[in-house]
Protein backbone atom coordinates (compact mmCIF):
# COMPACT_ATOMS: atom_id res chain seq x y z
CA UNK A 1 0.00 0.00 0.00
CA UNK A 2 1.39 3.03 -1.05
CA UNK A 3 -1.08 6.02 -0.05
CA UNK A 4 -4.46 6.42 1.84
CA UNK A 5 -6.36 5.97 -0.65
CA UNK A 6 -5.41 1.98 -1.45
CA UNK A 7 -6.09 1.82 2.27
CA UNK A 8 -9.52 2.68 1.93
CA UNK A 9 -10.22 0.63 -1.14
CA UNK A 10 -9.17 -2.29 0.65
CA UNK A 11 -11.24 -1.87 3.61
CA UNK A 12 -14.10 -1.53 1.20
CA UNK A 13 -13.59 -4.22 -1.02
CA UNK A 14 -12.47 -6.15 1.84
CA UNK A 15 -16.59 -5.85 3.31
CA UNK A 16 -15.83 -4.11 6.02
CA UNK A 17 -18.40 -1.96 7.91
CA UNK A 18 -17.16 1.48 7.14
CA UNK A 19 -18.97 4.40 9.61
CA UNK A 20 -16.45 7.29 9.19
CA UNK A 21 -15.33 8.12 5.60
CA UNK A 22 -13.49 11.53 5.73
CA UNK A 23 -9.86 12.45 3.62
CA UNK A 24 -7.59 11.01 5.96
CA UNK A 25 -9.88 9.21 8.54
CA UNK A 26 -11.55 5.54 8.21
CA UNK A 27 -13.66 4.37 11.22
CA UNK A 28 -14.34 0.70 10.72
CA UNK A 29 -16.86 -1.28 13.23
CA UNK A 30 -16.10 -4.81 14.25
CA UNK A 31 -18.93 -6.82 14.89
CA UNK A 32 -17.23 -9.05 18.09
CA UNK A 33 -18.11 -12.01 20.40
CA UNK A 34 -20.79 -13.27 17.97
CA UNK A 35 -22.48 -9.80 17.58
CA UNK A 36 -22.63 -9.51 21.50
CA UNK A 37 -19.90 -6.71 21.49
CA UNK A 38 -18.75 -3.75 19.12
CA UNK A 39 -15.24 -2.32 18.58
CA UNK A 40 -14.77 0.71 16.49
CA UNK A 41 -11.24 1.11 15.02
CA UNK A 42 -9.89 4.44 13.82
CA UNK A 43 -7.25 4.48 10.69
CA UNK A 44 -5.57 7.94 9.78
CA UNK A 45 -2.70 8.98 7.96
CA UNK A 46 0.18 10.56 9.71
CA UNK A 47 3.42 11.96 8.24
CA UNK A 48 7.21 12.11 10.01
CA UNK A 49 9.44 14.71 10.17
CA UNK A 50 10.59 13.74 6.99
CA UNK A 51 7.73 13.88 4.74
CA UNK A 52 7.46 9.82 5.29
CA UNK A 53 3.47 8.58 5.17
CA UNK A 54 2.32 6.21 8.50
CA UNK A 55 -0.95 4.61 9.05
CA UNK A 56 -2.45 4.81 12.92
CA UNK A 57 -4.59 2.13 13.78
CA UNK A 58 -6.61 2.95 17.12
CA UNK A 59 -9.24 2.33 18.96
CA UNK A 60 -10.50 3.96 22.37
CA UNK A 61 -10.74 1.71 25.39
CA UNK A 62 -12.72 4.18 27.70
CA UNK A 63 -12.51 7.15 29.41
CA UNK A 64 -9.47 7.75 31.86
CA UNK A 65 -11.64 8.69 34.89
CA UNK A 66 -11.98 5.93 37.88
CA UNK A 67 -9.31 3.59 35.38
CA UNK A 68 -6.15 2.24 37.73
CA UNK A 69 -2.99 3.21 35.78
CA UNK A 70 -1.20 0.61 36.71
CA UNK A 71 -3.75 -1.91 35.32
CA UNK A 72 -3.19 -0.14 31.73
CA UNK A 73 1.01 0.30 32.21
CA UNK A 74 1.14 -3.79 33.03
CA UNK A 75 -1.41 -4.26 30.51
CA UNK A 76 1.03 -2.26 27.91
CA UNK A 77 4.11 -4.03 29.11
CA UNK A 78 3.39 -7.09 28.36
CA UNK A 79 1.14 -6.76 24.68
CA UNK A 80 3.04 -7.63 21.72
CA UNK A 81 1.17 -5.27 20.00
CA UNK A 82 0.40 -1.99 20.29
CA UNK A 83 0.81 0.83 22.88
CA UNK A 84 -1.23 2.62 24.99
CA UNK A 85 -2.36 6.33 24.66
CA UNK A 86 -4.35 9.19 25.84
CA UNK A 87 -6.47 10.96 23.94
CA UNK A 88 -8.96 13.67 24.13
CA UNK A 89 -12.94 12.80 22.54
CA UNK A 90 -15.30 15.29 23.39
CA UNK A 91 -13.40 17.22 25.69
CA UNK A 92 -12.89 13.66 27.76
CA UNK A 93 -9.49 12.03 28.14
CA UNK A 94 -9.67 8.70 26.95
CA UNK A 95 -7.15 5.41 26.99
CA UNK A 96 -6.27 4.27 22.98
CA UNK A 97 -4.42 1.12 22.06
CA UNK A 98 -2.65 2.25 18.86
CA UNK A 99 -0.37 1.07 16.35
CA UNK A 100 1.97 2.97 13.71
CA UNK A 101 3.01 1.69 10.73
CA UNK A 102 4.96 2.84 7.95
CA UNK A 103 3.48 2.49 4.39
CA UNK A 104 6.51 1.06 3.39
CA UNK A 105 5.65 -2.67 3.22
CA UNK A 106 2.18 -2.56 4.32
CA UNK A 107 0.08 -4.86 2.70
CA UNK A 108 -3.68 -5.81 2.34
CA UNK A 109 -3.04 -8.96 4.73
CA UNK A 110 -0.86 -6.73 7.30
CA UNK A 111 -3.67 -4.53 7.22
CA UNK A 112 -6.62 -7.13 8.44
CA UNK A 113 -4.70 -8.33 10.86
CA UNK A 114 -3.61 -4.55 12.42
CA UNK A 115 -7.51 -3.96 12.65
CA UNK A 116 -8.72 -7.55 13.64
CA UNK A 117 -5.93 -7.53 16.41
CA UNK A 118 -6.21 -3.70 17.45
CA UNK A 119 -10.22 -3.68 17.61
CA UNK A 120 -9.99 -7.77 19.28
CA UNK A 121 -7.18 -6.61 22.30
CA UNK A 122 -8.86 -3.24 22.12
CA UNK A 123 -12.19 -4.97 23.02
CA UNK A 124 -10.72 -7.33 25.79
CA UNK A 125 -9.28 -4.10 27.46
CA UNK A 126 -12.35 -2.09 27.54
CA UNK A 127 -13.92 -5.70 28.56
CA UNK A 128 -11.60 -5.62 31.72
CA UNK A 129 -10.77 -2.30 32.15
CA UNK A 130 -14.68 -1.32 32.79
CA UNK A 131 -16.02 -4.21 34.26
CA UNK A 132 -17.25 -5.76 31.87
CA UNK A 133 -18.67 -2.68 29.85
CA UNK A 134 -18.84 -2.15 25.58
CA UNK A 135 -19.26 1.39 25.95
CA UNK A 136 -17.37 1.89 22.42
Amino acid sequence: MDNFEQIRRHLIAAGYRLSVQEPYLICVELSLAKGKRHQAIFLTELEDDDGRSYLRVSTAIGPTTGMDPKRALRFNFESRVGYLAISELDGVPYLHLCENRPYAGLTAAEIDRLVLEIGGIGDAMEHRLSAGGDLL
